[in-house]
């Protein structure tokens, strides 16, 4: 009995020697290959609202995940080469910042590591990213932005906000496809609607910027209108700066270009889609296949103003309009 009681003992000390040792043996640590279309300076804060979420769901970069970043700095040749850099690092999924470009960029670099999209505004299944929104049926998943169909609904706010606008002037690019579509389905409707004139201005490098305001100070539009593609992203401070320097009523699709000084946008809910993402991270990295993840459009949107833009303007927002705003910056 002894002997016995001296045997289990011996075993129990064994046992409780070796499980913290097997406890501090790590295990394989995720790692997240995060691909922006963006510089760091201005994506920064996207990828640290992302981050957060993650958090949230208990993902710690640096403890029990690793993030990869890559960011093209607005040059679109550069995704393939960065798409390349985060296959051969064999991440375990993709977080993809940008447009359909950056996007397809990620999917011709791999068929099988798993692409969650953040913040495409045309149409994925029309951009041949994935088969359809339920059964998305290849590596891509994620979350859209529905950039597009809005147009309409930023056109009867910056008139509600500005009553005075007749002629709005449209900045786009005819590289981006949900720009074109936006232009030939969605705004015309809208307008006569309205009773707006819209006019498009096509700028397809950083260069076209100049000539199109030239014109624009010539043409005296009472709004504008500035579709979103990564050329509007990273000139945004001087279409911004053009703005407020010729008085001119902005709407925009996304706060960011607000927060520079844009007098108004409408879009989707910024916190809300970075906490959709890190959901698919989770998904994903507990197993599920991108294929049998739906892709999510935005049921949260957000109205922001900037009084301090509307006042540089010599424009007063009525109250009804600014009692709707999500957020008004002071």
């Amino acid at each position: 009995m002894k002997n016995r009681i001296t045997t289990l003992s011996l075993a129990a000390l064994l046992f409780a020697l070796s499980f913290p040792v097997e406890a501090q043996q790590p295990g394989k640590v995720p790692r997240i290959g995060y691909l922006s279309e963006f510089d760091p300076a201005s994506g920064s804060t996207r990828a640290d609202a992302i981050r957060l979420a993650l958090r949230e769901l208990g993902y710690i970069e640096g403890q029990n995940i690793a993030i990869e970043y890559r960011y093209a700095e607005w040059k679109r040749d550069r995704f393939p080469e960065l798409a390349a850099e985060l296959v051969r690092l064999k991440v375990d999924v993709i977080v993809a910042a940008g447009g359909a470009g950056l996007i397809r960029a990620a999917k011709n670099a791999t068929k099988t590591i798993p692409i969650v999209m953040v913040g495409l505004g045309s149409d994925p299944v029309e951009a041949g990213l994935v088969e359809s929104l339920a059964r998305p049926g290849g590596n891509v998943t994620g979350v859209t932005l529905l950039t597009g169909e809005l147009g309409g609904k930023r056109l009867e706010l910056l008139k509600e906000a500005v009553p005075k606008v007749a002629r709005v002037a449209v900045l786009y690019n005819p590289a981006v496809l949900s720009n074109v579509l936006e232009l030939k389905e969605v705004l015309p409707i809208a307008a006569r609607a309205l009773g707006l004139t819209v006019r498009s201005w096509e700028v397809r490098d950083a260069d076209g910027f100049e000539r199109v305001f030239a014109a624009l100070n010539k043409e005296r539009p009472d709004g504008l209108y500035v579709l979103q593609g990564p050329l509007m992203n990273a000139n945004q401070k001087q279409i911004v700066g053009f703005a407020l320097k010729s008085r001119l009523p902005s709407v925009y699709t996304s706060r960011v270009a607000v927060d520079a000084g844009g007098l108004m946008s409408y879009g989707a809910d910024l916190a809300d889609r970075n906490r959709r993402v890190a959901y698919y991270v989770d998904k994903i990295l507990k197993g599920a296949k991108p294929a049998d993840l739906p892709v999510e459009q935005p049921m949260k949107f957000e109205l922001v103003i900037n009084l301090k833009a509307a006042k540089q303007i010599g424009v007063t927002i009525p109250p009804n309009v600014l009692a709707r705003a999500d957020k008004v910056i002071k």
